[in-house]
């Protein structure tokens, strides 16, 4: 009884720490172990009953170099994110209810902008969004798993380890490789992966 309390009473002081603190909008019963780096926490938004892993950086930029950016990290309800994640946004990032994502996990929804010419280094040469992104409700994203920029997966996906995720996922299907591609998909009728 005196752990379940001292668990609540954690997860109250970390909402309103974050909440304080950084701006963010963190939902009942959602635990955030410590952010190696967190910036922009205003525009993120955490669901209830998730998790997030140690060391993690969230990040939204509103301001890179002198341009605007209207960014969003939504994470919704019973999404569970293991440690060493890294998620940036200056677009929209949306990461559907129920989804489970192992360990260092990279999704962004924008690029550095890399001119060869110019005088700027990478840093701080503009950066570039080739669109939101999404995953659907209910995937599972394994070990060290990319998703790049511009990209939509589907519900139900399996997200195989070490994937990079450059292109859209329909719903219900199993992924794997660099870049990601469809090696199965969920058969409702004879309720089984069937391979493609």
């Amino acid at each position: 009884m005196l752990k379940i309390f001292i668990k609540i009473l954690y997860i109250r002081f970390i909402h309103l720490y974050y909440k304080h603190f950084y701006g963010m909008n963190i939902d009942t019963g959602t635990v955030l172990h410590k952010p190696k780096k967190l910036e922009g926490g205003k525009n993120i938004f955490i669901g209830k009953n998730s998790f997030i892993g140690k060391d993690s950086w969230l990040a939204t930029f509103n301001n890179y170099h002198g341009v605007q950016y209207k960014p969003i990290i939504q994470i919704e309800d019973q999404v569970s994110i293991g440690s060493y994640a890294c998620i940036t946004s200056i677009n929209k990032i949306v990461i559907k209810k129920g989804t489970l994502i192992s360990e260092f996990f990279y999704v962004s929804d924008h690029t550095h902008g890399f001119d060869p010419e110019s005088i700027l280094i990478p840093a701080n040469q503009n950066l570039f969004s080739k669109g939101p992104v999404e995953i659907g409700e209910r995937c599972f994203v394994g070990y060290r798993v990319s998703v790049m920029p511009g990209v939509k997966i589907g519900n139900g996906c399996v997200i195989g380890n070490n994937s990079v995720v450059t292109k859209n996922i329909p719903d219900y299907c199993m992924v794997v490789g660099s870049p990601a591609r469809i090696i199965k998909k969920y058969n409702f009728l004879l309720k089984k992966w069937d391979s493609i």
